[in-house]
């Protein structure tokens, strides 16, 4: 990506090699995977369940500070972050809004959140009740070798789905989600939702790439394909096949790796945020 002497945000924390007391809650192999299960399978928070399982959230020893400039991985977060910010300051503007920062976490293995313990092995996430993103960066080691989608756009895409869900906070439409399902009658309709409001977030980030690379020109040619290979390779579908052999629709939470791709897309074809209302589609 053309990132040369962009700018870093101011908004990040560098939390890799502070200590939680005892070194974390110590959770086993077992309560991670039930963790994982739920949130593949049932639309879980896996954070809540880490930190209900651990008595809440422990307190991180140490203080956190900005990444080192000699760190690439750190660095080039930083610029991604600041790209975000940006562009969503421009668009909410335009709306008559005012955009809010988050703020971003980079940890290594454990760390303690809002929403209770966060852990390397969920995944990036965004907890909403302390409006920041948390970030293991070995992830994107994992999105090169497991998932076979490496490249910096695709790193790009993983951290501006994350900033997607901070707009869905601002705009007060995961709270209204949230409430959706917890009034659904079943599993499988709270499931639905939560798999628009992920594919919201793939079209939120697909709308801020165009518009950045609009104002910008920060991408090369064919890295557009690195950010459609890790859509598809996260895709509910694809993971589920990974990881059981089997696909069951009502359980997916994200969506599927076609709907991820298409969401995705439809963002980078468009510069209105309204065209990312995936909860008036009649066809996901």
């Amino acid at each position: 990506m053309r990132l040369g002497n962009s700018r870093g945000s101011d908004n990040v924390e560098d939390r890799r090699g502070m200590k939680m007391p005892g070194g974390g809650r110590g959770f086993g192999v077992g309560t991670i995977v039930i963790a994982l299960v739920a949130a593949y399978f049932f639309g879980v928070d896996p954070q809540v369940i880490l930190g209900l399982v651990g008595g809440g959230s422990p307190s991180v020893s140490g203080l956190a500070s900005a990444p080192p400039a000699d760190d690439a991985a750190a660095q080039f977060t930083s610029k991604i972050l600041a790209e975000t910010e940006d562009t969503w300051q421009t668009i909410f503007k335009e709306n008559g809004r005012q955009y809010q920062d988050p703020k971003l976490v980079l940890y290594n293995d454990v760390t303690e959140t809002a929403c209770g313990t966060g852990q390397a092995a969920t995944g990036p996430f965004y907890c909403p009740a302390d409006q920041k993103i948390y970030l293991d960066l070995s992830f994107f080691q994992e999105l090169r070798d497991r998932f076979a989608a490496p490249g910096e756009f695709a790193e790009a895409y993983v951290i501006a789905h994350e900033v997607g869900h901070h707009v869905q906070d601002l705009l007060g439409i995961s709270q209204k989600v949230q409430a959706a399902r917890q009034r659904a009658g079943s599993e499988a309709a709270a499931n639905a939702l939560s798999v628009r409001l992920e594919l919201q977030a793939d079209c939120y980030a697909g709308l801020w790439a165009k518009r950045t690379d609009a104002a910008k020109g920060i991408l090369e040619p064919g890295e557009f394909q690195q950010a459609i290979a890790a859509a598809t390779a996260i895709g509910d579908d694809r993971l589920q096949k990974q990881a059981r052999g089997v696909v069951v629709p009502e359980s997916f939470t994200h969506g599927t790796s076609a709907q991820r791709v298409r969401w995705f897309e439809r963002g980078f074809e468009n510069t209105d945020p309204a065209s990312c209302d995936t909860f008036k589609a009649a066809h996901l």
